[in-house]
């Protein structure tokens, strides 16, 4: 009999491990198939018998690929409404452009299962792990989420969209692409897109830009710090702060730093021309209103539709958009050397045209076991999976994903599974 691609199966857990090895001219991630398998592959399982005997048993798989699942790949049940599937695809060559690729993959039924993004210690600054996130919030799984500043004193803090519950955390970065949910009760609809920012203050007639919230403060900046960041703002004695609570200014300091955030308002922190802003204007007693808006970077149309999103989060670049590959990282001043080109771990969030969410992780930098995947290569991947519009999310290290409070992936930095900013949870509904 002709060789057959597929190694045995792995019962672990109660999850279907398959390894998979892809290696069809013309398509690197498909399957061949010869005439002799053709309708059916059997596969030989390894079991152990009552008497302590091995003994073989041929397994018959489908060759048709379920709906969805071109590649071929068999996701099993891990929840209700929550799939799962693991496989190696491609081989080792002397320049890595075939492989291997270590491949983890989650199929959400949105129908049956939901998911939340979720921040790391349910603040604005700090990292957790994803495993310590699902395990926190009982999640069945889970993959980390969007990019996040990794040292200094606001070490997690988002850098992109974060919108929780509708709670603005984290203004957009860089037009960069973004995600949302939209809750309509008995299903949730997840839309795709690229969101612009808005922020003023208004102190009587006297108004102000606001250039971001929760974030370090940069030259001539004015930075709104809600009670979701943290207990202060963390900032150094560089500028004028302005507590609000219950829009009116209550308390005024100069050249303090790390004022304390009340739970009922805001702090204003502003620098350079921003606080001779405020020393003119903002006086202790009066009304202030803080007011933001996010708008569709590509038409007015969306606006409506983003409006309905309670949870949006930023990651980039988009990946696939209408069906299509559409790769926008100069768009997205994605520009550092290699980002788009090079083979790193990736995760992506897709929308299959099944209507299904698909949740990936493609580990890397881990020569013969997983070499990492350029944004094209991801892409491709994604619409062998029937992707019809995808998003990049972070990567490299911070590529995790989580089944059943375990790590499946093999994250590629050598302390293990780094700590993050934020994550995608996924839960069964009940039923």
């Amino acid at each position: 009999m002709a060789a057959c691609p597929l190694t045995p199966t792995e019962l672990n857990q109660g999850r279907l491990k398959l390894n998979t090895t892809h290696q069809s001219p013309g398509n690197r991630f498909s399957h061949r198939y010869t005439p002799q398998i053709a309708g059916y592959l059997l596969l030989l399982l390894i079991v152990l018998t009552p008497s302590g005997w091995l003994q073989l048993i041929p397994v018959a798989l489908s060759q048709t690929p379920a709906s969805g699942n071109r590649v071929g790949l068999k996701f099993q049940e891990v929840a209700p409404g929550i799939e799962y599937e693991q496989t190696t695809a491609g081989t080792a060559s002397k320049d890595e452009t075939t492989g291997p690729w270590f491949i983890n993959a989650l199929r959400i039924d949105l129908d049956r299962a939901t998911i939340k993004i979720v921040r790391a210690l349910d603040a604005g600054v700090g990292t957790e792990t994803v495993s310590s996130l699902a395990a926190r919030y009982r999640a069945a799984a889970a993959i980390n989420g969007g990019y996040f500043r990794t040292t200094g004193t606001y070490r997690g803090e988002s850098i992109g969209l974060v919108l929780l519950d509708g709670k603005l955390m984290s203004e957009p970065y860089n037009d960069r692409a973004e995600f949302g949910l939209i809750d309509n009760g008995k299903t949730t609809q997840v839309i795709f897109g690229h969101l612009g920012y808005v922020g003023e203050l208004s102190f009587g007639p006297s108004k102000h830009k606001v250039n971001g919230l929760n974030r370090p403060v940069s030259k001539d900046e004015l930075i709104v710090f809600t009670p979701e960041f943290h207990r202060t703002t963390l900032t150094k004695p560089e500028g004028i702060e302005v507590v609000v609570r219950r829009n009116r200014v209550v308390s005024i300091a100069d050249f303090t730093g790390s004022t304390q955030i009340p739970f009922d308002g805001y702090v204003i922190s502003a620098v350079g021309s921003a606080r001779g802003w405020v020393k003119r204007h903002v006086r202790r007693g009066g009304p202030m209103k803080f007011s933001w808006r996010l708008n569709s970077l590509h038409t007015p149309l969306d606006d409506q539709k983003w409006r309905s999103a309670n949870n949006i989060l930023g990651a980039g670049p988009q990946l696939i958009k209408d069906g299509k590959i559409d790769i926008t990282d100069k768009q997205e001043k994605m520009l550092a050397a290699g980002f788009a080109t090079d083979r790193h771990p990736r995760t992506a969030l897709a929308q299959l045209d099944s209507g299904k969410i698909l949740l990936v992780t493609v580990d890397g930098r881990q020569p013969g076991v997983s070499v990492g995947m350029s944004l094209q290569t991801l892409a491709e991947l994604l619409l062998e999976f029937g992707a019809v519009a995808a998003i990049n999310l972070d990567g490299g290290g911070s590529t995790t994903m989580v089944v059943h409070n375990k790590v499946v992936n093999k994250p590629s930095d050598q302390s293990g599974e780094r700590p993050v900013s934020d994550a995608i949870l996924v839960f069964s509904k009940p039923k």
